[in-house]
């Protein structure tokens, strides 16, 4: 019989603030943390906002000759899961660290650290470019530094599946534990994708939106939306088997108990037709959680304000629901975050947890006008306060990846 696996720690580094609690606040709250782009020149984009993390501080988590050897994303995770093992009370003893693992993903992983040496190299060649310049770029390293600062020697691992990284490493950490390969996962996402050639891909890629205004331009199944907005930061979780939760007299957050992954095997970038990967994904989560439906009370979509994802995520959940389609109610998130990429899955995680905790569902904020094509509750402006046992959250990526995770209020 697999083992159940709760959730007991959460960690966020986010546009919306550095711990827990206050972006979950500025999301309960309807508040934006999308501004005007800083971190590049704004002029040299066709995108002029962006979701930045602007007071975060490396240092108040890692020694300052250390902070200089890694990517701002793995600095993201380590702050993350620093808080998330804070909270959740965990000491990684010598006997434990065997069985505690870290699996955190990443889209696209130390960017900003590539576009640096790559320049210093064409400059001043190949005997100039950092010795840590590897370690700093390769998107597991996020893992790996977490792994060392925790002293956690169990499986360690990064999932890279584009937008839906950091939602795959935390049902794969889930799936680790349930077969009995871990006690302790510390789990999600860490993104710093606000760099010049991420936001000059985006752009020529058509994704990114242009609306200059950073009060409107994520603006999730609005009939106006125009593309996603760039966000970056982390969401860390530490998920434990019930057994070891207990033992040690851990707080429960919430429970784990499905997951589902599929592939589209139709587009690099767009969704197939109908989000057909995205009702398998939906369909084997639900399913291994051993739900129907309509236990769902709430669902995080992915929701990106891109034209394609929202229609069609809006297509695959009522081929899923059926007539609960139109009672289950669904925010994006990601109008309040932007879009954090491969950390995505792993705040909404967050925010999906903390939902069943706090028995309210955030909202989607900038749904002014309506599309005909995405006609169902996504909960417009304004959070609603409503029992929620049962979440469904859902993150797709560039190259086909669907992935659908149902967490639950726990009870024994």
């Amino acid at each position: 019989m697999s083992r159940r696996v709760v959730i007991t720690g959460l960690g966020t580094i986010s546009p919306l603030g550095n711990d827990v609690e206050t972006t979950w606040k500025n999301i309960i709250e309807g508040k934006s943390g999308i501004g005007e782009l800083t971190r590049r020149d704004k002029e040299q984009f066709p995108a002029k906002v962006a979701g930045e993390a602007s007071e975060f501080d490396p240092e108040q988590y890692v020694d300052r000759k250390e902070a200089r050897k890694m990517d701002r994303f793995s600095q993201f995770a380590i702050a993350a899961s620093l808080m998330a093992v804070k909270d959740a009370d965990l000491t990684i003893t010598e006997e434990l660290a065997p069985r505690v693992g870290v699996w955190i993903g990443s889209g696209i992983g130390g960017m900003e650290t590539y576009e640096q040496q790559f320049k210093v190299f064409m400059e001043k060649g190949h005997r100039r470019v950092s010795p840590f310049f590897v370690p700093m770029m390769i998107p597991d390293m996020a893992s790996g530094q977490v792994s060392i600062v925790l002293g956690a020697k169990g499986i360690n691992s990064c999932t890279v599946t584009a937008c839906a990284s950091g939602a795959n490493s935390i049902g794969d950490a889930f799936k680790a534990i349930q077969r009995g390969d871990a006690d302790v996962m510390v789990t999600g996402g860490s993104e710093a994708p606000i760099t010049s050639m991420a936001l000059a891909g985006f752009s020529s890629a058509k994704a990114l939106s242009t609306n200059p205004d950073p009060r409107s331009a994520s603006r999730p199944f609005d009939a106006n939306r125009d593309g996603f907005v760039m966000g970056e930061g982390a969401g860390i979780l530490i998920l434990e088997s019930l057994e070891s939760a207990q033992k040690r007299g851990a707080k429960i957050y919430a429970e784990i108990s499905g997951y589902g992954a599929t592939g589209d095997a139709h587009h690099i970038t767009q969704p197939a037709p109908g989000g057909e990967g995205g009702v398998r994904a939906m369909d084997i989560a639900l399913k291994d959680a051993g739900i129907s439906p309509e236990n769902v009370d709430y669902i995080n979509a992915h929701g990106t304000s891109t034209d394609y994802n929202d229609k069609y995520e809006t297509m695959a959940i009522k081929t899923v629901f059926g007539d609960h389609a139109k009672k289950v109610a669904i925010s994006s998130t990601k109008s309040m975050t932007g879009h954090l990429l491969g950390a995505a899955g792993g705040i909404e995680a967050v925010f999906s947890i903390k939902a069943i905790q706090d028995n309210i569902m955030p909202p989607t904020i900038n749904y002014e006008t309506p599309d005909p094509e995405c006609d169902l509750d996504y909960i417009p402006n304004e959070a609603r306060k409503s029992e929620v046992n049962t979440v469904m959250s859902n993150s797709l990526g560039f190259g086909g990846h669907n992935v659908a995770l149902i967490f639950k209020k726990y009870t024994n």
